[in-house]
């Protein structure tokens, strides 16, 4: 989940022709991007937890990306563009401040060391466009809004004027 295993260590100087990048994959890409980048050497980083689920049952653990469809990459441009022509990248996003993305995720790493019960937390705002991206739900495109605290997806049919709403959790949800 991390190439080489000191990236994460101290800032990198301003003389690399390296920078970071963030690669946003297509759907359960992200450990064969990883694959491919270690393959050709370029640093990176895909923070993995450990899920424990019931499969025929049995008690498995799988290491699940903990920012699905995110990779984060130290690459040049070239190396940049390599990735980006694979098969498993959707966009390639440029890091502006790239000191205080390795400061978040220095703090994400320490916490998944920890073994800390972590939850991905989302920022959808009531209102904002959103995709189911898993669940019986998967693919219903909706509006998010909130009613006592908890998230709902309103689906709605525009050309009435109305439509319904279910109480969903934020994890299933990402933005379009």
């Amino acid at each position: 989940s991390l190439y080489p295993e000191n990236l994460l260590d101290d800032l990198h100087d301003e003389t690399t022709d390296r920078c970071w990048v963030v690669f946003w994959t297509k759907a359960r890409q992200e450990k064969a991007l990883a694959r491919r980048l270690l393959s050709r050497m370029i640093p990176f980083y895909l923070p993995l937890i450990s899920q424990d689920r019931l499969i025929s049952g049995r008690r498995m653990r799988s290491r699940l990306p903990l920012f699905a469809g995110y990779v984060f990459a130290f690459s040049s441009e070239q190396e940049g563009l390599a990735a980006a022509k694979t098969n498993h990248v959707a966009r390639t996003l440029l890091v502006e401040d790239y000191e205080q993305l390795v400061v978040e995720l220095r703090q994400i790493k320490r916490l998944i060391d920890l073994d800390a019960p972590l939850t991905i937390e989302r920022r959808l705002q009531p209102g904002q466009r959103v995709c189911v991206k898993s669940g019986p739900m998967t693919d219903f495109q909706g509006t998010v809004t909130r009613r006592q605290g908890k998230s709902r997806l309103i689906i709605s049919v525009d050309f009435l004027q109305q439509g319904v709403s279910v109480e969903i959790d934020d994890v299933r949800l990402e933005p379009i």
